[in-house]
């Protein structure tokens, strides 16, 4: 049994893979310690598979999964972690924007007590847009979630070995690896560091797959949706009992009622997108509950290449 193993999910890095896995493996031989490294493949259209058959090949600290399809990023980081053997396990991103040279201080945070040690970003070599709303999101997790997930951090982590298990323990269907970690508990502490841009390539988190990973966090770990379509039926019930008495005010006390259709129309718009945004969130939460009732795999492998 290995001290370490670290997961890597890959998903079409071809030209990122070659400096990865040398500073990967560069990084964990500086430690002196016994270690794995798992790469997950999630369904890559390009050569990645075929350049992990070949670092398998030539070093078998290395193993690799490959996934029937692309299952996603947080999919591929729980199918590493179910396969990680070590007494400590770590998770980065196959991008190079979190540097493998800081695993090091992190192990030895685990080494002064600590059960989990997460990256916490400082900085980031990233466009000001996609900055501003990665900031925006998670204060408004902060604000909106039940526990404490941390600010600025990500997936980036080393955790001791139970904690590894109590993830795999209990799958879910929407993922959300960063709230399931601090959910859990145990003792944890930030490490920070600045993120690096991408070393090549396009970025994979697509807008559509961050809004879906920030609506996992969301509904995964926040009452707020609920409390939200309580807090916006009673305030419509307010505005819409003060509108009622200035109009009895009007045609008892002046005679004055508002003629036509332009308030019935106002009235029946706003309450019909209030019962539509209230049926969207019911649903969102509906469709969750059906998704884990089916018991589908969170991932399906392929192939796997893990025995020495």
């Amino acid at each position: 049994m290995p001290d370490f193993s670290l997961v890597i999910p890959i998903y079409n890095e071809s030209s990122v893979l070659p400096e990865l896995v040398r500073r990967s493996v560069s990084a964990l031989e500086a430690l002196d310690i016994s270690f794995e490294i798992i790469f997950v493949d999630d369904g890559s259209s390009d050569d990645s598979w075929e350049q992990l058959l070949r670092y398998r090949g030539q070093d078998k600290r290395i193993k690799i999964l490959s996934l029937s399809r692309n299952f996603g990023h947080q999919a591929a980081i729980f199918a590493g972690i179910a396969h990680a053997r070590g007494e400590l396990t770590g998770i980065i991103d196959g991008d190079l924007q979190d540097p493998p040279e800081i695993l090091g201080d992190f192990i030895r945070k685990i080494h002064e007590g600590y059960d989990v040690v997460y990256a916490v970003r400082k900085t980031r070599k990233e466009g000001i847009v996609k900055k501003l709303i990665y900031k925006a999101y998670y204060r408004i997790l902060k604000k909106m979630s039940n526990i404490y997930i941390p600010m600025d951090s990500g997936d980036f982590c080393v955790m001791r070995r139970m904690v590894a298990e109590y993830i795999v323990s209990r799958p879910e269907q929407s993922l959300f690896i960063r709230g399931i970690r601090s959910w859990l508990g145990f003792r944890q502490i930030g490490f920070e560091y600045d993120r690096d841009k991408r070393f090549a390539g396009e970025p994979k988190y697509t807008f559509r797959k961050l809004m879906l990973l920030a609506f996992n966090g969301i509904f995964s770990f926040s009452r707020f949706p609920v409390k939200f379509i309580s807090v916006l039926g009673m305030l419509v019930i307010f505005f819409s009992l003060i509108y009622i008495a200035i109009t009895l005010v009007k045609k008892y006390y002046f005679g004055d009622v508002p003629q036509g259709f332009t308030t019935l129309i106002i009235f029946i718009s706003l309450f019909s997108g209030v019962q539509l945004l209230s049926l969207g969130l019911i649903g969102e939460y509906i469709h969750r509950i059906y998704d884990e009732t089916r018991q589908r795999p969170i991932y399906i492998i392929r192939e796997k290449k893990l025995d020495d």
